[in-house]
């Protein structure tokens, strides 16, 4: 006798898909962990006081259940957790959480986030699909207004930082540079200018925003007034940056101890624009081996042969090389592990390179206060996955004032 078949219907509900089991496992793992912190740090505040009793022999500090369930947006999704609530009887304690702060709906990675999708050009209105994609669904607090509200502490935050006391600190060397930007609201594109600096310990830091007019000299010297001002006492022992900014005359005035290093990838440029593109690729092949060149005096070398060679029919490219020839070699006499740091301002370029195209993608921010508070707050950014210089070691050295030729420390001894 056949046995009865069991016909299984397909269920009607949709399946998931091993990769939102495993968004729920991590969501569900990431809760449980942030719950039991939030336990243990609130019996160990109430440990200290294990000791401490009333008159009538009980504890004064003691667990007094939860405080309302909260929402966190957290890059693995909204997390449900309940804060445990400590009370004192007598008065005297009182106990704050430093894992989870009062108020705190979403976590610092989340506002981080923020900046890196405006900066791809997503516009305010869309920011909430685009978080739901990346978070999940039912995350809150993320709504358009909220994200203009985000902006605006920007601005706040820009302004503090602007203001920020340098007293002490110490730059080893400095990259300047004049960044155009388009604004809607105003007919004119502002210059904002950049300076970078790299401290004691080989570390890159976002040193100065500034809102100038255009690149001159009058602009960068109030910047660098504004330093010193706040506390800026000595200069770096070289600066980096093209040979047409203001930058150089407002440096000698205000910094004249520091020496000079124009920008190799903006001379380049400007030497190639000069010439036809037929003969461009060679006429680079030239200008690296300058730049590249182990010795200075192979430096020299590659420079005679640029003008030997190019110097009847193309005047305009020789004389381009030569008005700043005796600045676009100084980095020979700094240490040669730091020579792929100090040729050019690729620090600024390539970090702004994104901030432009996120003012393409938008048509320009909406005021200058916006474009300001835009460029700081995606510079911060980026300023955390800056490297360290190579050979931070020789810093020291380069403060001492120690001679360096070809990039090797001279011998006293010899």
């Amino acid at each position: 006798m056949k046995r009865d078949t069991v016909v299984q219907w397909p269920s009607r509900e949709v399946p998931q898909t091993p990769r939102s089991v495993l968004d729920e496992i991590a969501r569900e793992g990431a809760r449980r962990m942030l719950q039991a912190a939030l336990v243990s740090e609130a019996d160990d505040f109430i440990a200290q006081f294990g000791n401490v009793v009333d008159t009538e022999g009980r504890r004064v500090v003691v667990r007094n259940g939860y405080l309302p369930e909260r929402e966190l947006v957290s890059g693995v999704g909204s997390l449900a957790v309940k804060q445990p609530r400590v009370r004192d009887r007598s008065g005297h304690q009182k106990f704050t959480s430093k894992i989870l702060p009062p108020f705190l709906r979403r976590l610092p990675s989340v506002d981080a986030l923020i900046p890196v999708l405006y900066l791809k050009g997503i516009s305010t209105g869309d920011f909430s699909e685009a978080l739901t994609a990346i978070l999940g669904p039912n995350v809150a607090g993320l709504s358009a207004t909220n994200i203009v509200r985000l902006k605006e502490g920007w601005e706040k935050e820009f302004e503090t930082w602007s203001k920020r006391d340098l007293s002490g600190k110490r730059y080893v060397y400095w990259w300047a540079d004049g960044l155009y930007f388009n604004v809607r609201l105003d007919k004119d594109r502002p210059c904002i200018l950049v300076l970078m600096g790299a401290t004691e310990d080989g570390t890159k830091e976002l040193l100065a925003v500034w809102d100038g007019e255009r690149e001159s000299k009058v602009s960068w010297q109030t910047v660098l007034r504004e330093l010193k001002r706040r506390g800026l006492t000595e200069g770096p022992k070289l600066a980096t940056g093209d040979g047409a900014l203001g930058f150089w005359a407002a440096l000698e005035e205000e910094f004249p101890e520091t020496e000079e290093q124009r920008c190799w990838v903006h001379k380049t440029a400007n030497m190639l624009d000069k010439m036809p593109k037929s003969i461009q690729p060679d006429a680079k092949q030239l200008i690296h081996e300058m730049y590249m060149a182990p010795t200075l005096a192979a430096a020299k070398e590659a420079s005679e042969e640029f003008k030997k060679r190019y110097s009847a029919k193309h005047p305009k490219a020789v004389e381009c090389l030569t008005k700043d020839e005796d600045v676009l070699f100084t980095f020979y006499n700094f240490p040669a592990e730091h020579w792929i740091h100090l040729r050019t301002t690729n620090p600024i370029e390539s970090t702004f390179a994104t901030v432009r195209h996120r003012t393409r993608q938008t048509k320009g921010c909406g005021s200058r206060k916006a474009t300001m508070a835009m460029v700081f707050k995606l510079g911060l950014e980026a300023q955390k996955r800056w490297r360290r210089l190579n050979g931070h070691r020789l810093l020291a050295k380069v403060i001492e004032g120690a001679k360096f030729v070809d990039g090797e420390i001279e011998d006293v001894a010899a």
